[in-house]
């Protein structure tokens, strides 16, 4: 059966005449969204900072940047001292001028707290830690872990714990070198840090720097969290995300579960050891164990979801800052020689001039001669202190120099309470985001002169003296320079470094400026 079809002539006059009309209609809000944008960046021919879109604000510039975006915004700001990039959900303000760093961290401390944004970004991997808190909470943690960092006993436990791994470390730079083994120098960082600040925090020792370099799943799932997190303040679909449980929030999910079963794991045992020893005047020195006697006062809120917290949060500090800051040291003095041998010749003196202090003869060693150079190694090793330290003043100023170019947080950002003109008359809105850029501050010629640039200690001396370069903010600065100083000084007095060829040397996106690809080396004994 044939089917034919009708149409009258004004059926299809109508029809060509409603295509017209939509197709003029489309043309207009074509020529009206493309006339909308072309203004919108007209705006902002005169604008300093990376230019926005309409509705998508910066977001294209700083995702295609995501992986540099530290030496993206020193580009930017060291054209001007504070930049803003809007966002689709956020703004950000991006700040290196002294003066409103001054105001935001100290001046009107109180209107820039840590935030309810960044909060939610961290709160799955650090909870309400001091790092993740604001208010009495956070003046609270601050004012007992002040307390306890001040604590000599804790001191002087941290200075054994970390001769013993400096040693722990050298020996096994000693097994490489005979084979002239390649290492990623980072990894062993890490390492040696995570179980320090075990057992310097937490009481237990875990064993990761050892020959073998056995797996550690705690120390993988918290290196992605950490990335994660981070990834998390420029996607603007991370809810989702969490929501359907899929892409880098399941992964996220997966690492949060093997970062508290080893956490709460830690809690539950330290917390038996204190109740079997009970009475007995056998009060151990680390950190977590004060906690938990503190958590034992009803007044002090303290559960184990809150040690849990307090765990994590010492971890991120002790462990990832202090690897990240040493790896890079290692990295600036390898491909700087003559730094490399001015630390020599100050460890060598200070070697000697201890030596004669303790009246103790050194052991004569021959680098070919393992059993002699490990021996000599912990002879100097049980010459260092925390007061003996103290002398090594071009050792400090490579570390300051270190940590002003790669400084182990990069990035700071602050929540804003309420609307604010900054000293410079930057307006900054409630709900926004002000950050200081550490790693930015440390380049601009402004304030460090035209060789910013360069690696060199000297510059932190005044008239033959170490000058500091401010206040003692940060509550740990005394342990991580003691364990800085230990580590180093005994690897820059008895091995040298050289990179394997091709090695990509780079930083990696996260909360701490650790290196994306490790730190690739050859170890090489040195000689008297």
């Amino acid at each position: 059966m044939d089917i034919k079809l009708h149409i009258q002539p004004s059926h299809i006059h109508n029809m060509e005449g409603q295509s017209t009309s939509t197709s003029s209609i489309g043309s207009a809000v074509a020529f009206i969204l493309v006339s909308w944008i072309l203004i919108h960046r007209w705006n902002q021919r005169a604008k300093k900072g990376p230019k926005t879109w309409p509705v998508l604000g910066a977001a294209i510039e700083h995702l295609m940047n995501y992986d540099r975006m530290h030496d993206w915004l020193v580009k930017y700001l060291s054209e001007t001292k504070t930049i803003t990039v809007t966002m689709p959900f956020m703004r950000y303000t991006y700040i290196t001028d002294p003066v409103n760093v001054e105001y935001v961290l100290k001046t009107n401390f109180t209107n820039y707290p840590k935030g309810d944004a960044y909060h939610s970004y961290m709160e799955v991997l650090l909870g309400d830690g001091i790092f993740n808190s604001d208010g009495e909470m956070w003046r609270r943690q601050r004012k007992t872990a002040s307390f306890e960092f001040a604590s000599k006993n804790l001191r002087d436990f941290s200075a054994v714990v970390f001769r013993e791994y400096a040693v722990k470390l050298a020996s096994i730079l000693c097994q490489a070198s005979e084979k002239n083994q390649e290492l990623d120098m980072q990894e062993l960082f890490m390492r040696m840090t995570l179980d320090s600040i075990c057992k310097v925090g937490f009481g237990v020792e875990i064993g990761t720097l050892s020959p073998r370099l056995p797996d550690n799943r705690f120390a993988k799932a918290f290196d992605m969290a950490n990335i994660i997190v981070t990834l998390r303040f420029i996607d603007p679909f991370w809810r989702i995300k969490r929501f359907l449980h899929i892409g880098s929030e399941a992964l996220l999910k997966q690492s949060i579960n093997l970062i508290d079963e080893f956490t709460y794991g830690v809690i539950r045992k330290r917390k038996g050891e204190i109740e079997r020893t009970h009475g007995s005047g056998k009060m151990k020195h680390d950190l977590l164990s004060r906690f938990i006697e503190l958590s034992k006062d009803p007044e002090s809120n303290l559960t184990d979801k809150s040690l849990r917290d307090i765990v994590l949060n010492f971890v991120i500090a002790g462990r990832d800052t202090t690897a990240a800051t040493i790896s890079w040291f290692t990295y600036m003095v390898m491909t700087h020689p003559r730094v490399a041998d001015k630390l020599f010749s100050e460890l060598k003196s200070f070697e000697e001039e201890r030596a004669r202090e303790e009246q103790v003869t050194l052991v004569p060693y021959n680098p070919d001669d393992t059993e002699s150079f490990n021996e000599r190694i912990t002879q100097f090793a049980e010459l260092l202190n925390y007061d003996s330290l103290g002398r090594l003043s071009y050792l400090h100023a490579s570390i300051s120099e270190t940590l002003r170019l790669y400084p182990a947080v990069p990035q700071d950002p602050k929540g804003i309470l309420k609307d604010d003109v900054l000293p410079d008359g930057t307006q900054v809105k409630a709900g926004g985001m002000v950050t200081y850029v550490p790693y930015s501050m440390g380049r601009m010629a402004y304030l460090w002169g035209p060789d910013a640039s360069a690696f060199k200690p000297e510059r932190w001396f005044h008239d033959g003296n170490f000058q500091n370069a401010g206040p003692r903010i940060c509550l740990g600065k005394d342990s991580a320079f003691l364990q800085m100083k230990m580590t180093l000084a005994v690897l820059c007095r008895f091995f040298e470094f050289s990179l394997v060829p091709g090695h990509p040397v780079t930083y990696r996106m996260m909360a701490i400026l650790s290196m994306a690809h490790g730190l690739k080396l050859t170890a090489t004994r040195r000689r008297l």
